[in-house]
Order: structure tokens, then C-alpha cells, then sequence
């Protein structure tokens, strides 16, 4: 997660730059972003409210705190300030997570209810504990939800089922220990 800390857009950050070269990037340009249509669509509408609603409050913010005087000691300014950062660097995110988005194409061929891959919906039996049933679907990290039973293909579980067919049996290392599921469905 990218926290206020990891920008600075203060004049002097400004001024250490050479001429109109962006900053060095963390993303890695190869990296694709698993996400369904939907998904997609609640990136690029948090992106636009990012652009079009947060970014002109932050700049009126600053634009008051400012006209407050001394900005040594004025936590409306550093507050503002750091808002800004924040919502400067979520978007520089979100641009590219949709930029490097790959939507998730539920398969009609024969292959489809067999083989899990990024999509599916998972319905295991947990051996290790108390063998009960639980219907996952499997998605890109962007779009992860445990509350809503939509796993990561990068969290153990996810990256465990992955490839595996019905009637299988998984062993995943979680940070509990060892955990066997039995796949019952793949759909």
C-alpha cells in the first residue's frame, strides 16, 4: 500500500529533479494486473473521482491553509499537504494497474469447470480442520476480498489451487501451518 511517506511534493523535492524527467516508477512495466470487467470499471471510477473531485478539494484546502500565514507551524497545510501526496500517488497507481490491466475471460471451452485457473469459483473442503465447505473465487490481487470469499491468485490459497482439478487434493502452506483442501467443485 502506498502511504503518504513514500511521496513528497513539496519545492524542494521539485528542485532535486533534472529538468522534466519523471520520477524513477517502482511498477514493474512487464507486471500485469488480473481484473475482471467489473473490477476495471470500479478502478477507472475511483481513478476519475481521484482526478476530477479529490484532487480539487485538496488544492482548495491548501489554497486556505495557506492563506492562514506561517507555514512552519500550520498543520492545516501539512495535513493538506500530505493528502495530497496520497491521492497523487494512488492515482500514479491506479494509471497503472489499468494500464497493465488483463481481464479475466470466463473459458467456454472444454477446459471450463475443470482446471482452476484466475476466475473460477472454488468450492473446497478443509481436511486439516473441521471439513467444512467453502466456495472461493479465485481473482487478481486488485479485486481480493476475503469478506466476500474472493481470494488472491498471489495469496497461498489462491496460488495453491491454481492448475488443480476437481477431486484433487492441496496441501497449502498458510502462516497457521500446513492445511489440506480436498476440491469438491470448479465451476
Amino acid at each position: 500500500m502506498t502511504t503518504s511517506d513514500d511521496f513528497n511534493l513539496d519545492d524542494s523535492a521539485a528542485s532535486t529533479t533534472s529538468g522534466s524527467q519523471p520520477a524513477t516508477s517502482t511498477f514493474d512495466e512487464d507486471e500485469e494486473t488480473f481484473v475482471t470487467k467489473e473490477g476495471l470499471k470500479k478502478l477507472k471510477e475511483e481513478l476519475d473521482m481521484l482526478k476530477n473531485v479529490r484532487r480539487k478539494e485538496v488544492a482548495q484546502r491548501l489554497k486556505e491553509a495557506i492563506s492562514y500565514g506561517d507555514l512552519s507551524e500550520n498543520s492545516e497545510y501539512e495535513e493538506a499537504k500530505n493528502e495530497q501526496a496520497f491521492i497523487e500517488g494512488r492515482i500514479i497507481e491506479l494509471e497503472h494497474k489499468i494500464k497493465s490491466a488483463k481481464i479475466i475471460v470466463e473459458s467456454t471451452d472444454k477446459k471450463a469447470g475443470k482446471e482452476i485457473n484466475i476466475g473460477s469459483s472454488v468450492t473446497v473442503r478443509n481436511k486439516t480442520a473441521d471439513d467444512e465447505e467453502e466456495t472461493y473465487t479465485i481473482v487478481g490481487a486488485t479485486e481480493a476480498d476475503p469478506f466476500d470469499f474472493k481470494i488472491s491468485n498471489e495469496s497461498p490459497i489462491g496460488k495453491a489451487l491454481l492448475s488443480h482439478v476437481r477431486g484433487d487434493h492441496v496441501k497449502v502452506h498458510t502462516p497457521s501451518g500446513i492445511t489440506e483442501f480436498e476440491i469438491l467443485k470448479v465451476a
